[in-house]
């Protein structure tokens, strides 16, 4: 089912970019892109709290928020889950030290 819930909420996110941002809040946040990362912002700081705070229900209430808002972001740039799941994969088996060094360029 998890990976399941992310496709169908990127259906539904997609077919949100008809609807009026009146009627639609995914809309409403399509209509401002600024809005639409100050939310992943303000998400991703509330996860960092909850974390902080030990607070279980908390983290996965956020994290849920914070997922949702960044699934809009792709939305409205064009990419879906399975872009970012793909790259996951790329990744699995690969040290992080050396992922992170195979995408840093020398100064």
């Amino acid at each position: 089912m998890s990976v399941s819930i992310l496709k169908e909420l990127h259906k539904v996110l997609e077919s949100r970019k008809s609807d009026s941002p009146d009627t639609s809040y995914v809309a409403s946040l399509y209509a401002k892109p600024d809005k639409m990362l100050e939310k992943i912002g303000e998400e991703a700081v509330e996860t960092i709290i909850a974390a902080k705070n030990d607070d279980r229900e908390q983290i996965i209430y956020e994290t849920a928020d914070l997922w949702f808002h960044t699934m809009v972001m792709l939305s409205q740039k064009g990419l879906c889950p399975d872009d970012v799941l793909n790259e996951l994969a790329r990744r699995f088996g690969i040290s992080g030290h050396e992922e992170k060094s195979s995408r840093t360029t020398p100064h």
